[in-house]
């Protein structure tokens, strides 16, 4: 049994890596913790703090169970949580007591502590004394002796008091915790908020209890996500769960995944002057939010005073993302289709199915006098700016990816990722790229500008106004040049945010991308016949919004996935024939409406 159990915990620690509650903001209590599966060390694993364990005096043991009629012969104090405790400490699997338990007596109290009180001189070397602090405590719970009995029983036990009524000259030394049914202040069921007046009620007693120095519990409260975060908003010290590695992953999480946004973005008021008419295409600019579904967008939308320029736009759509062969795409196949229009192989980049090279964008518009670029916060061998000039089946080969740049129909790149590009720098000068040395740089018929060796920084990590910068430059180069233009422009790491599930990064990126979106969104108003489209690839992270508050700019994001999904994602439509773009359809349709209205006019 003493192997199991070290085994048990030695693998729980593995799989949950949840830290000791000394290193958390919080505090868990594990109730009736003898009816899981493994006993004291699910808890442990889970950091708590509070172990729960009944007990039942019947003939001289001290039995775990709820009531004599669920007792089981092997289960009792010491089996489930002495034994296993001193083993721990033994062989170092336990390296501190950060913990107490619980001991709720289900039988009459001055009998069962005489039992308990000589059954525990067996383990005093790992209790609780003035001479030992860092010690195990017992609390008692349920059947207890009067409080003024409290001091005449050992160092090592605490009492678990139980009224509304605090006052002054309680044995307050003796007191370990307080606490009382959730049900004697609200109803609630864990579901939506608790009702305000219930709430400061809670609130109240917990302040009350808080005032002499004692920690506060409540049994009978709802055991859920959203209860654990209210309980643990208001302060409650042991946050009552049956499910401590649930819990504890949920709470550990909470400081990443709730995000205050630091600054307030300014949005660009569109003037629709030239939003749906029906001119002919000059200028067609599609903007992709690797990874940017709509949880994505709201939460960037709520984090700033509930507006963004994207969310402006009065023409809009649904895209469906499923890749040839596979139902969630990724960003090969996914940028594959709106640059080709036709699905292909997740991995694959600008390649059919059948591996056969498929014309882009840029290749196809160079036919009708279109100028193009693009530009990316990924490196420019990232599957998504390579689909719009590469022919490769694996998005992975970045030297392979890289050497069909020089040989490309585009006239401007903008990216990360130089290291890829070595071999390749001379062939790009001999195909007539000027490798600019800053963005200010721009000239030249054709021109490329490489930002960084490897990866650019994240939003968070210092890089500044580089997309916008990038993309005002860039506009700024096209339109010198007197034809109509493609530009591509990718926000490449909102994907990354979801793929690490962290919520900082996705409110971040997608606040850096809506400022673009306005400055591009501002271009259309300034030249008409711009079409501007803003969508995804992908959604990235299954991400849902559970909470927030926009009076303060925060919002609670939750994860279902570090990968990709397959649900759909918008398409924001603005500019010339913006009207076309509504719907629900493929992503491959993309690529078709765009040249369908360019050979409408050209």
């Amino acid at each position: 049994m003493r192997t199991f159990l070290s085994t048990t915990l030695f693998l729980l620690t593995l799989v949950f890596k949840l830290t000791a509650q000394s290193s958390n903001p919080f505090q868990i209590h594990s109730h009736n913790d003898y009816l899981q599966k493994v006993p004291f060390w699910t808890a442990f694993s889970a950091g708590a703090n509070s172990i729960e364990v009944d007990v039942i005096l019947k003939d001289g043991k001290l039995m775990a169970a709820h009531e004599a009629e669920s007792i089981k012969i092997d289960q009792t104090i010491e089996s489930l949580y002495l034994d296993p405790i001193t083993e721990g400490l033994e062989n170092g699997l336990i390296t501190e007591i950060n913990f107490h338990l619980l001991v709720d007596l289900k039988t009459e109290a001055y009998t069962t502590l005489e039992v308990l009180e000589e059954s525990m001189k067996a383990y005093k070397n790992m209790m609780y004394s003035s001479k030992n602090p860092f010690g195990l405590k017992l609390i008692i719970s349920g059947n207890r002796p009067k409080p003024e009995d409290y001091s005449k029983y050992p160092e090592w036990m605490f009492f678990d008091y139980q009224s509304k009524v605090l006052t002054e000259d309680l044995p307050w030394d003796k007191i370990g915790m307080v606490s009382l049914s959730f049900r004697q202040f609200s109803i609630w069921n864990g579901k939506g908020r608790m009702v305000e007046s219930e709430r400061q009620e809670v609130q109240d007693f917990i302040d009350l209890v808080h005032s002499f120095g004692k920690p506060v519990r409540f049994w009978g409260s709802p055991d859920s996500k959203s209860a654990w975060k209210a309980f643990f908003e208001m302060g409650e010290d042991y946050i009552n769960t049956d499910h401590p590695i649930a819990a504890a992953e949920y709470l550990s999480k909470l400081g990443e995944n709730v995000y205050l946004n630091p600054e307030i973005s300014k949005v660009y008021q569109p003037k629709f002057e030239v939003d749906g008419a029906q001119v002919p295409i000059k200028n067609v600019i599609l903007m992709i939010g690797d990874g940017n579904g709509l949880a994505q967008i709201s939460a960037a939308l709520f984090s700033n005073d509930n507006e963004l320029s994207l969310t402006q736009l009065k023409n809009m759509g649904l895209i469906k993302t499923q890749a040839a062969d596979d139902f969630t795409t990724d960003s090969a196949a996914g940028a594959t289709a709106y640059a080709t229009g036709e699905k292909t192989n997740n991995r694959a980049i600008g390649v059919g199915p059948d591996g056969n090279p498929l014309s882009n964008l840029p290749d196809v518009l160079d036919a009708f006098g279109f100028n193009s670029g693009i530009i990316t916060t990924d490196q420019l061998t990232g599957a998504t700016p390579a689909s719009f000039y590469a022919h490769h089946p694996e998005r992975d080969d970045s030297e392979q990816i890289a050497a069909y740049l020089p040989s490309s129909n585009l006239d401007l790149f903008i990216g990360g990722g130089k290291s890829h590009f070595t071999s390749e720098l001379e062939n790009l000068k001999n195909k007539g790229f000027r490798l600019a040395e800053s963005l200010e740089d721009l000239s030249g018929d054709r021109v490329g500008f490489f930002a960084a060796n490897g990866s650019l920084p994240k939003k968070l990590d210092g890089r500044g106004d580089y997309l916008l910068k990038s993309t005002s430059v860039a506009l700024n180069f096209l339109e010198q040049k007197e034809s109509p233009f493609f530009l591509m422009v990718e926000a490449a790491n909102i994907d990354s945010g979801g793929h690490s599930n962290s919520s900082s990064m996705i409110v971040s990126e997608m606040l850096d991308f809506d400022q673009v979106i306005g400055k591009v969104i501002q271009y259309a108003d300034e030249h008409p016949g711009t079409l501007i489209l803003i969508t995804a690839d992908h959604e990235t992270g299954g991400v849902s919004i559970p909470q927030g508050d926009i009076s303060s700019h925060t919002v609670e994001l939750a994860f279902h996935s570090d990968d990709h999904t397959g649900i759909m994602v918008p398409i924001f439509a603005y500019g010339a024939h913006a009207d076309e773009f509504r719907g629900v359809y493929e992503n491959t349709e993309v690529f078709h409406k765009i040249m369908n209205l360019v050979k409408k006019y050209y």
